[in-house]
Formats: C-alpha cells, sequence, structure tokens
C-alpha cells in the first residue's frame, strides 16, 4: 500500500522556521523566559538551549544533605535553596545544585530566578555528562560575573570538596580548600561541617 502525501501544514513551516532561528542565532531572553515552569531543568548558554538529563539518586541525596547543613549553619542574612535559576546574563541563565543567596533576594520573589548580584555562593555536583561544564564553563561565567564563591563537589573516587573564592585582584577563583570527611571555612559564613553523611550517600 502506498503511503500518503500531505501538503505541508503551516505548523510544519512555523516549526521550522524556528528551528533555523535557535541554529542561527540563538533563544531570546523572551523567548527563553516565556518557557513553561514545567519542572525540566533547562540553562541558557549564550542563547543556546541546553535540557539537562534527570540526576543520580546519589546527586540527589548529597543536593539534599549538603543544602540541609548549610540552610541549618547560614545567618538570618543568607538563604540556601536547590536547583534555582541565576540569571547571569540575559542570555546566559544556570542552575546550580546548591546556592545561597542575600535573604532579602527571597521576600515576594515570584519567579525561581536570582539576580547574579544576589548569589554569594553557588555550588556545583560534578556528573559524569557534565564535568567540563562543571569544571570549567560554570565557574569561569560565575567568577566572571562576580559570584564570590563557588565549591566544586566529585564523586569518582570518593567524596571530594574543592572550595573557592574569588581573588579582588585576578577575578579569577582560586583555591582556598579540599575537604573529604569535615569541612571548616570562615566564609561565606563560620562553616563547620561533618560530612560523613555525605560521604554515605556516595558509598551507596
Amino acid at each position: 500500500m502506498s503511503e500518503e502525501l500531505h501538503a505541508p501544514r503551516d505548523e510544519d513551516f512555523d516549526m521550522a522556521l524556528a528551528l533555523e532561528h535557535y541554529l542561527s542565532d540563538g533563544m531570546t531572553p523572551e523567548e527563553y523566559d516565556s518557557l513553561p515552569l514545567d519542572g525540566v531543568r533547562r540553562e541558557l548558554i549564550d542563547g543556546v538551549l541546553h535540557v539537562t538529563p534527570s540526576p543520580t539518586h546519589a546527586h540527589q541525596s548529597l543536593a539534599m544533605l549538603l543544602g540541609a547543613a548549610l540552610f541549618q549553619t547560614a545567618p538570618a542574612e543568607f538563604h540556601v535553596t536547590q536547583g534555582v535559576e541565576i540569571k547571569l546574563a540575559p542570555r546566559l541563565r544556570y542552575i546550580p545544585d546548591i546556592l545561597a543567596v542575600k535573604a532579602e533576594a527571597v521576600a515576594g520573589r515570584t519567579r525561581a530566578q536570582f539576580e547574579v548580584h544576589e548569589v554569594l555562593l553557588a555550588v556545583e555536583i560534578v556528573s559524569p555528562g557534565s564535568r567540563s561544564m562543571d569544571r570549567i564553563l560554570k565557574p569561569r561565567h560565575y567568577a566572571e560575573y562576580g559570584i564570590p564563591w563557588f565549591w566544586r563537589i566529585e564523586t569518582e573516587d570518593g567524596l571530594l570538596i574543592t572550595a573557592h573564592e574569588i581573588d579582588p585582584a585576578t577575578g579569577i577563583y582560586v583555591e582556598i580548600g579540599k575537604f573529604t570527611d569535615h569541612l571548616t571555612l570562615d566564609a561565606p559564613w563560620p562553616i563547620d561541617l561533618d560530612l560523613a553523611p555525605l560521604v554515605r550517600a556516595v558509598d551507596l
């Protein structure tokens, strides 16, 4: 039986034009902001839309445990949360696994998004599919746009948290500590954490 051919529909032309636009010019900030709030983890990098696959249970456990520990230790002027977008620039949006922001930035906020100047700390948990993003691209952009502290968490050979702080002289991150079983830092606020629960989550 022969296959029936149909004339192109208007929506076919619309989709083709949209695809050509995204491939050539990328998404505009308005197009990105109009996407539905449907729980899909999307990021925008120089106008290019990136959709991140669902994280593993170990990744989610680490984010939950560390986020809760930081939330409990943070002073009243700071707020710790998970998986909320940072607007670094109109066509550059990232969603760190954990972030700390100024408490006044939370009041009255209706969209799940923070401006970059409101963010104190961004934490990324490295996944096999995001190694280059989490180790190179994201920290470069976080530093470029002035987020004072950045932590990278790796789990390939057990738990390793590497903390960074912006060097005022160079505007790039410098390492201020590596932690595997206990984390102690003076900034962005005094933090003293037993990492044993996180180690157990990695070993599951």
